[in-house]
């Protein structure tokens, strides 16, 4: 874990005992970070509101108010600053039960052992900073309607921004529904970094893609020997994403076997590995995803409803792209920024041409089919703006008929609708150069490419064109 660097992170150290209060702040002090002292609780909060702190070391028992009572107001207020309990009790149950029930950080008993001391801290410090995260990704979702890959202004995709805001900070089981494409794991992911649970692990499984054994193994695990072919002990999702969150896609696509223990595991809190003679506890956020109509999937015996209701808690449902078109422009502007640094291109842009033939798109497979259509787009382009010829795609999702492309010179090219993007633009730069004498600059012009990627072009064996297209 990287500390942060020296003197950017404040400590407030909270003690009554003026000997144990400068004894802690030295040794604050001494690891390089800025230290501020108070007295109590209640000089304590003033000096946070004046100028906050990043970490708040507190003992529990001081006259005036108190350590609990500080970590009463904090959290009423929302107050999320690492805080550390600093107890004499000598009783481990009795600390563990204040960090609880107040939302403390952690506790350090008494006396202070440095080498402790530093970690604890450390680790506060790198908590803070996963929270300041958490804060700045919220306010980039609510202000901006981007987060990553899933980006949208529209009037539908705000709603959904709003819903997950409003859950990802706490421990409900969410669904999220929508067509494939629509982005289920992005939201998922999404509720993962704002929560607090973000500095834990995300483990995605997708449970349309594996047999009924193997889908538990990877659920649950097993151990050595649990059957043909285990030949080593396996940790499965749940346990892999301990402290963290756990994905399950396509959850209606589960064998229903499989969805009745899963079902035990989701009350109990505890997973027993095939194979296994003991339950193991896992605390572990749920999220699941489905692109079919739950209702549907519960009536044709696919989703068993009690385990849809105990993950339905909270429900998210994703638009498809044909009923928030409004937003094409700004996900292509996002996923080509992505797909330059990808492949190393320099592409700018669509063309207007190019933006009008996806808004008449229906979009079937939604915001992937778009991401598809795009990265083939920028790796024809290279650079500059998308044109319609770099497009394999119609706006309508119709085969194209067969066209004619004509030059001024009335000589043409018929193209057939199995040929490829390939064939065809090597037959029509041919065209190009014969036009143009064989002018690589300006047939470059024309072809609105550069005249190195020309060079490039013409520096690769023609493909097929008498079967693909012809002059």
């Amino acid at each position: 874990m990287v500390k942060p660097m020296a003197k950017s992170t404040r400590v407030l150290i909270v003690d009554d005992d003026a000997r144990q209060r400068t004894l802690i702040a030295d040794m604050v002090a001494s690891i390089d970070y800025s230290v501020v002292t108070a007295g109590d609780g209640h000089e304590a909060l003033d000096i946070h509101a004046e100028q906050p702190v990043d970490i708040i070391l507190t003992d529990l028992i001081m006259p005036r108010t108190d350590g609990f009572e500080l970590l009463r107001t904090l959290e009423a207020r929302g107050d999320r600053t690492p805080t550390i309990v600093l107890t004499a009790f000598g009783s481990i149950e009795k600390a563990i039960s204040v960090v609880h029930d107040l939302k403390a950080f952690w506790f350090l008993e008494k006396p202070v052992q440095p080498g402790i001391l530093r970690a604890l801290i450390d680790r506060a410090a790198a908590q803070n900073s996963l929270v300041e995260e958490t804060v700045l990704l919220s306010r980039q979702l609510s202000y901006h309607g981007v987060l990553g890959d899933l980006v949208g202004s529209s009037p539908e995709m705000q709603y959904v921004f709003s819903l997950i805001n409003q859950v990802a900070p706490t421990s409900a089981s969410v669904l999220i529904a929508g067509e494939s494409g629509t982005g289920k794991e992005l939201v998922a992911r999404a509720l993962h970094r704002l929560s607090p649970r973000s500095a834990g692990p995300f483990v995605a499984i997708n449970c349309a893609a594996l047999t009924e054994t193997l889908i538990e193994s990877e659920l649950f695990g097993h151990e050595k020997g649990a059957f043909t072919g285990a030949l080593e002990r396996h940790v499965g999702c749940f346990e892999q994403a301990n402290n963290g969150t756990v994905l399950l896609d396509e959850i209606g696509d589960m064998p229903i076997g499989t969805q009745a223990k899963l079902l035990r595991v989701l009350e109990d809190r505890k997973v027993r590995r095939l194979g296994g003679k003991i339950d193991l506890p896992v605390e572990v956020r749920v999220i699941a995803a489905t692109n079919r109509n739950p209702e549907d999937a519960i009536k044709n015996k696919l989703l068993r409803e009690d385990l849809f209701y105990r993950l339905n808690v909270f429900n998210i449902q994703l638009p498809p792209l044909r009923d928030r078109k409004g937003d094409i422009a700004a996900i292509a502007e996002a996923v080509i920024a992505n797909l330059n640094k990808k492949h190393g291109c320099r592409v700018t842009g669509l063309h207007p041409a190019v933006l009008e033939r996806f808004q008449n798109h229906s979009w079937p497979g939604n915001v992937r089919e778009l991401r598809n259509v795009l990265e083939r787009a920028v790796i024809l382009a290279s650079e500059g703006v998308i044109l319609t010829k770099h497009l394999a795609m119609e706006a309508n999702g119709a085969e194209p008929p067969p066209t004619a492309v004509e030059a001024d010179t009335g000589e043409s090219i018929r193209v057939r609708p199995g040929a490829t993007m390939e064939e065809i633009e090597d037959t029509y730069i041919d065209l190009i150069l014969r036009r143009t004498n064989n002018n690589k600059t300006k047939a470059a012009e024309i072809l609105g490419i550069s005249v190195r990627t020309l060079h490039n072009r013409l520096g690769q064996p023609s493909k097929g064109k008498a079967s693909g297209a012809t002059g």
